[in-house]
């Protein structure tokens, strides 16, 4: 999941529209987002974004689960031609309009970006520069200085620490975790 600064703050990603589904205007959503009930809600706007092309708004008019994937309809897209024409928009919404977590426990994947990565012993071992939702749960995509990324698996085990006032994260990797090959 990326963030993407915008006039007027910054945007998270939370779904992308991959293919049409049916005559209607059905799209297929991948998603990209822990509250799909809440972001993909009837009357919900998201701006989509897709390369080539102008942002757009697209209000949610109804949207059901297919699987892993949610089948959403939007106001703006009456029918399958419609739909065809925005595959591949990435569908976002503004940080400013996210209510806190709940849960104490949770965070927000534009909290995480851009935090410290330390061990516990306070050594820096890189800038937290993505959230990656993979199949076996979130990573955290490190930028280390003179190394490649390295991909930590986002569980309290290995990363006990979110300080997000102190803009780190604490990590305490098994042994070859943070190796440089």
């Amino acid at each position: 999941m990326s963030s993407t600064p915008t006039g007027s703050g910054t945007e998270v990603l939370v779904g992308v529209a991959v293919r049409a589904h049916g005559l209607r205007g059905e799209l297929a959503v991948d998603l990209h987002t822990d509250s799909p009930a809440e972001r993909f809600a009837p009357g919900a706007v998201l701006r989509g974004r897709r390369a080539g092309a102008a942002d757009r708004s697209l209000t949610v008019e109804a949207a059901r689960r297919h699987g892993e994937r949610l089948l959403v309809r939007f106001v703006e897209v009456p029918d399958r031609d419609a739909a065809e024409a925005i595959r591949g928009t990435r569908l976002l919404v503004e940080t400013g309009t996210l209510p806190p977590p709940e849960d104490p426990d949770e965070f927000h994947v534009h909290q995480i970006e851009g935090l410290r990565a330390e061990l516990e012993d306070g050594t820096t071992v890189g800038t937290v520069r993505e959230v990656v939702h993979g199949p076996g749960g979130e990573l955290l995509v490190l930028r280390r200085p003179d190394l490649p990324d390295a991909l930590v698996p986002f569980v309290r085990a290995i990363v006990p620490t979110v300080d997000l006032a102190g803009g780190r994260v604490v990590l305490t990797p098994p042994e070859g975790l943070l190796d440089p090959e």
